[in-house]
This record gives structure tokens, C-alpha cells and sequence, in this order.
């Protein structure tokens, strides 16, 4: 597969828990790295930019301790996302900060920008970017991205329209690098269907906002568990681009999740790691279409720990039913 092997040897599962605007912290990020898994967060969540600084010092600090610990462990390295639109006036802040604590992989979004890929890249970094269709795929690599998240139907947050296998299969065409799914991953299951399907990541984002280390309410957390497919709306209303919403906590907000407007993606902004609107992440809760597999909350690790049960028997029983079919 493409995974860069400095990746693959420090990984329990080809999982990349993906950046939650607002949610993601330190004490997640940690969490998942410890159990094997890339763990990231969004740069604009630490604020002030001084705490920045502070979250990626403690989280250099405690993985490198971790590994001390017990070198024979896979503690995997983690991510930062950046925002790389005209609206977020922190970017090259964030990006120096970046540079200095040499982040070891960096998550693009909105826009790709060669300087951006070249200053990671300066001291060995990792870009991987993330895309909803095949132009912004062309477009991300030409500008120098190593990798690729296809950012497929049903995904949390801004999500795109098109099935993974559609996708997939297009950028295996012309692109053979470091290609991660998202789009409804919950379970160990879908990990191996992701791998199956052309990927070498699955990128998991909605089941890691139920965990205790998320930094998501509690009432958002036991909607996430309460939920089902059914009560997820897609919307441009709240950002200005569309995304995938909680039903519930639209209608909680005051609107009617079935008669919404659309949104004006040119008022999208990230000034001080706000939404263009005040409710959008806030009050109406951003989450993907798989939490139906979603039954409890618990700690990160334990999910992980899940997922990598899961995961095993989901291949030996491929293993089985493949022996069928063989000649």
C-alpha cells in the first residue's frame, strides 16, 4: 500500500481520527496516538495562538515520553489541520508554529497553497489534503500535497456528495500516494472495506466526538449515541458550504431541519475559529451518516481497542468466505 512506511511502523490500525472543529484537544489527540491511531486537531481550536504553541508542546512532550516508556509500542504521530482559506487571518502564524515543533503531518482544507506544502515538506512533514471531487484532487497534488482524503458522501461536517467507490477508483487512476476515506466509518468492519476498496487510511471522525476526552457537550455527545442515519441533514445553510448536520439539534436551535435555506459560501469565515454563523458547530451539531453503529459513550481508547476487535474478525471472516471462491 502507499502508507510511507515512517507511518505504517508506528500504526495499530490504518486509522486517521479526523480533526472536529471545536471538539479536538490535546488530551484526544493524545489519547489516539497512544492506542495506534493518527490523532489530529484543528490549529484554530487552540486559542489564543499562544496556546497553540502550548498544545503542541505538550503533545511532543507526551508522545516522546510514551515512546521512552515502552519503545516496543505503536504510538502513532499525530496531525494538524490547517484552514488554507482567505478568511483565516492565523494561518501563516499557525503555520510557523507548525514548522518550529516540526508537526509531523499536516491536514490541508479549503484552498491548497504551494508555500503552505513547501514549509512542511522543509523539514520532512507529511501534507495530506482533503478533497470532495477529482478536479480538487488534480489540483491539491499539483500543488504539491503527498496525499489525499476523499471526503466522500456521508461524512461529518463539510462533506461531499459522491460514493467512495466512485471516488476511490478515480484517484486510483492517476494517483498511487497516501489516499485516506471519510464518509460514515464507525466500525472495524468498514476499516477493512475502506483498505478493500483503494484506501490505506479510514478517516474517522463523528464516533471520536462521543468519547469522554472529546471537548463536545454532554448533550451533544449522548445525541451522537441517540441518533441513527435518519436524523442526519445535509446543509449549506450554517458555513455557506454544505455539510452534514444533527436534525435534532437544528430543531433545537429554533429552525425546521426540513425547510432550510441555502447558505452564501462568500460570508464563510474562520477569524478567530469562528463559523460564519454564531449557531453554526456551536448549536446545530455537525456529525456523519454511520452513527448507527454508535451505542455508547466511552473513552477513546476503548473504542480504539473496539475497533481494532472488530477489525480482526472482519478480516478472518473475508478470509473464509474468499476460500470459497478460490480456484
Amino acid at each position: 500500500m502507499a502508507i510511507p512506511a515512517s507511518l505504517a511502523n508506528q500504526l495499530s490500525l490504518p486509522v486517521i481520527g479526523s480533526p472536529l472543529f471545536i471538539i479536538s484537544n490535546p488530551d484526544l489527540v493524545i489519547a489516539q496516538c497512544k492506542a495506534g491511531i493518527i490523532g489530529s486537531f484543528p490549529s484554530l481550536n487552540a486559542r489564543p495562538i499562544e496556546q497553540f504553541d502550548e498544545w503542541l508542546t505538550r503533545i511532543n512532550e507526551e508522545l516522546a515520553a510514551a515512546r521512552a516508556a515502552d519503545p516496543k509500542a505503536k504510538i502513532a504521530p499525530y496531525a494538524v489541520n490547517l484552514i488554507v482559506h482567505k478568511s483565516n487571518n492565523r494561518i501563516e502564524e499557525d503555520l510557523a508554529l507548525c514548522v518550529k515543533h516540526k508537526v509531523p503531518v499536516v491536514i490541508t482544507s479549503l484552498g491548497a497553497r504551494p508555500e503552505v506544502n513547501d514549509a512542511i515538506h522543509s523539514y520532512g512533514g507529511i501534507v495530506l489534503h482533503d478533497i470532495i471531487n477529482i478536479v480538487f484532487a488534480h489540483k491539491a497534488l499539483e500543488k504539491g500535497a503527498d496525499g489525499l482524503i476523499a471526503v466522500c458522501a456521508g461524512a461529518g461536517g463539510h462533506a461531499g456528495v459522491l460514493s467512495p467507490f466512485a471516488l476511490i477508483s478515480e484517484i486510483r487512476e492517476f494517483f498511487d500516494g497516501p489516499l485516506a476515506l471519510s464518509g460514515s466509518i464507525s466500525t472495524g468492519r468498514q476499516i477493512l472495506a475502506a483498505q478493500a476498496m483503494g484506501a490505506d487510511f479510514a478517516y474517522i471522525g463523528t464516533a471520536f466526538i462521543a468519547t469522554d476526552e472529546a471537548r463536545a457537550l454532554d448533550a451533544y455527545k449522548d445525541m451522537i449515541v441517540a441518533s441513527a442515519s435518519k436524523d442526519i441533514v445535509y446543509s449549506s445553510l450554517f458555513t455557506g458550504v454544505h455539510g452534514n448536520y444533527l436534525a435534532p439539534s437544528i430543531a433545537k436551535a429554533g429552525m425546521d431541519p426540513n425547510n432550510l435555506p441555502e447558505g452564501d459560501k462568500a460570508t464563510m469565515s474562520f477569524q478567530s475559529a469562528e463559523g460564519s454563523k454564531a449557531k453554526a458547530w456551536k448549536d446545530v451539531w455537525g456529525s456523519g451518516q454511520g452513527i448507527g453503529a454508535i451505542k455508547s459513550r466511552m473513552p477513546a481508547a476503548q473504542y480504539i481497542a473496539q475497533l481494532k476487535r472488530e477489525y480482526e474478525e472482519a478480516k478472518a471472516k473475508l478470509a473464509v468466505s474468499a476460500a470459497a471462491y478460490a480456484d
